[in-house]
């Protein structure tokens, strides 16, 4: 069962009559305080004990003299005490508006690369934008011509890159190797021969 808290006394005598509580700092107006109330509620009912384990839900609006006196600067805060006074906790880096993020850096320091404008980046990816549109305009099935096209930026690259002297060569290769052995003769033989 959760309770309400009406005043700085009886959030006191809670403080001083139960070993543990759990509390919630809320507000009417906050969002995430009312997404949250449901599963706050479901484990106040599985968990409470008299004397031993309190949940409570402090309005900040009301009881702004508690709030802060335990430093609650957002909504929904939850905090636990152990016999009055607040358990410690862990707070990880970067979780403070302002303060150090996770990498090191310094309270509010800007940590991504400054945007510059590259003319050669601009040119690449406009050419790579039209020929891709070219290269699956001109053709019955737009999706396969854009993943075979030589514009396509995720298409591993071959060895052979190009049609030139060396990769006409290559594929000249190629064919000999398929070719059958033997006595058996077709039209290729003939006119590569």
């Amino acid at each position: 069962m959760t309770v309400s808290i009406s005043s700085q006394g009886e959030w006191q005598r809670i403080l001083g009559s139960s070993t543990i509580v759990v509390a919630d700092f809320y507000a009417d107006w906050c969002g995430p305080c009312k997404m949250v109330a449901p599963t706050f509620e479901s484990l106040s009912t599985k968990f409470s004990k008299p004397g031993k384990i309190t949940f409570c839900k402090v309005n900040v609006d009301n009881q702004q003299p508690i709030a802060s006196a335990h430093g609650v600067r957002a909504m929904p805060t939850f905090l636990i005490f152990k016999n009055g006074s607040v358990a410690p906790s862990s707070k990880p880096p970067g979780r403070t508006l302002g303060g150090p993020g996770g990498s090191g850096g310094s309270g509010g320091q800007r940590l991504s690369r400054p945007w510059s404008f590259s003319l050669f980046d601009f040119f690449n990816a406009f050419l790579t934008f039209f020929g891709l549109y070219f290269a699956s305009l001109f053709s019955f099935d737009p999706y396969k011509a854009a993943e075979n096209s030589d514009f396509n930026v995720h298409k591993p690259r071959s060895a052979i890159f190009g049609r030139g002297v060396a990769a006409r060569q290559a594929e000249g290769r190629q064919r000999e190797a398929a070719r059958p052995s033997g006595g058996v003769r077709t039209l290729a033989d003939v006119g590569g021969s």
